[in-house]
């Protein structure tokens, strides 16, 4: 179907620039959105992991390992505090500058953000200055990524052939279990063929190396494709330029907040299954680093794997209907968290492997589910923000708070925390659901 017609250009547009456009190819969309998306993925789980295998004994040795997890956890929220600024000051970037000045100026902050950890000395070292340091660097990186949009994911879901509109909105989600993969992979490579001395030393130092080298590749290749004659009009011809924060917050802020509150149970269930289990074995299991980065590295490929399914099944029932009936199964898999987490190897790989499955198919439909609430002219910068808040509300805190519950009150708390995000989903869906009706 020709995407023009579904979504009509805006009065003016010239005929000729509508042909033209609609020659961009969905599938050449979903590589930018999957580059782009997997580099980000990969630069997130190296610092997710490193807080848990690494920053403990390297940048906080003064304390616990109890503690020091959790101040490590605390650096990890502050880039997705710092995000929306980011986007912010990327969009004032973008206005007066232009597109490839913006993704430049991010990406090469998050590149620098990410080597400036890499080549930190530790605190036995430098002392607090190095955990000053890793802070600002943190800082760097969530600017860095609020300021990388690309509007890409809205321009892959605006030209998704009609009755597919699920399918493209995973594909740029495929970044996420990718991008786990290969960080996992490495640091379970670097654990187990370096002593302590070694990996505490300089090993650990090399994930974050690659994820700049990672990083330069995927400027190279984004901007190659968001900057050619016929992505630039399409993405002009669906009005997914910058606006106005201000007029957005007044005119459509409820649909921010809709948007960030439906994807909840997804981005909590996101820390849920990755940092946070890492975090609980590592302190109170048996099993072995290397062995549980296993399982987990098998649980992201069930997950990579699941994210078509969504699609597939999104597109018969409905993304929202389909998010709904998700939330209700994560509900009713958080009950289960603390007879699984506390049951031993067993039931921390179950936990880990069914966790997977069910973030790959509730995440796969995460992104953008109601983007279409926005006026055309707010949606690329209202896409941003919604993805933003999304990320500050369900998974910034998330494994801080879960280890910090779990270690005061036991793995029932984590329940109800994972219990409170599916319901928010729910709720927002609900709320949706009736403005939609209002309208």
């Amino acid at each position: 179907m020709n995407s023009s017609a579904a979504y009509p250009l805006p009065a003016g547009q010239p005929a000729s620039n509508s042909q033209e456009a609609s020659s961009v190819a969905p599938g050449d969309i979903a590589v930018g959105v999957i580059i782009g998306r997997a580099s980000e993925y990969f630069d997130f789980f190296v610092f997710g992991i490193a807080s848990v295998l690494v920053f403990p004994a390297v940048f906080f040795p003064f304390a616990s390992r109890l503690d020091g997890t959790l101040y490590a956890f605390a650096l990890l929220a502050l880039a997705f505090m710092v995000r929306p600024i980011g986007t912010v000051l990327g969009m004032q970037v973008q206005k007066h500058f232009g597109r490839s000045t913006k993704m430049t100026l991010a990406l090469f902050l998050l590149g620098s953000s990410t080597a400036g950890m890499a080549m930190l000395p530790s605190y036995t070292a430098i002392g607090g200055s190095a955990i000053v340091l890793l802070a600002i660097f943190r800082i760097g990186q969530g600017l860095a990524l609020g300021g990388s949009w690309d509007g890409l994911p809205s321009l892959l879901a605006m030209n998704a052939p009609e009755g597919k509109r699920g399918w493209y909105a995973m594909l740029g989600q495929l970044g996420a279990p990718l991008g786990f993969v290969i960080a996992a992979g490495l640091f379970a490579y670097l654990w187990a063929n370096l002593d302590g001395a070694d990996f505490f030393s300089w090993g650990w130092r090399y994930p974050f190396f690659a994820a700049f080298a990672i990083n330069v590749v995927a400027l190279f290749a984004r901007l190659r494709l968001v900057l050619t004659h016929e992505y630039e009009r399409e993405l002009e011809a669906r009005e997914l330029e910058p606006c106005s924060v201000r007029e957005l917050l007044s005119q459509q802020g409820e649909n921010i907040a809709i948007g960030a509150f439906a994807s909840l149970a997804s981005y909590a269930l996101f820390h849920l299954v990755t940092v946070f289990p890492l975090s609980w074995v590592s302190l109170y299991s048996a099993q072995t680093m290397g062995e549980f980065l296993s399982v987990q590295i098998g649980g992201a490929l069930l997950a990579a794997a699941a994210m078509p399914i969504s699609g597939l099944i999104a597109d018969r029932m409905g993304r929202r209907s389909f998010l709904g009936s998700l939330a209700t199964v994560i509900g009713l898999f958080s009950l289960l968290t603390p007879w699984l987490l506390g049951g031993g190897t067993a039931g921390q790989d179950s936990f880990i492997l069914v966790g997977f499955v069910l973030l790959g198919l509730s995440y796969g439909q995460a992104a953008g589910a109601v983007t279409s609430n926005f006026l055309p002219r707010f949606r690329y910068t209202g896409a941003a923000l919604t993805a933003d808040l999304a990320w500050l509300i369900g998974a910034a805190f998330a494994p801080l708070v879960a280890l910090a519950l779990s270690a005061r009150f036991g793995l029932g708390a984590v329940s109800l925390y994972l219990l409170s995000g599916a319901a928010c989903t729910l709720l927002a869906l609900r709320v949706n659901r009736l403005k939609s009706l209002r309208d």
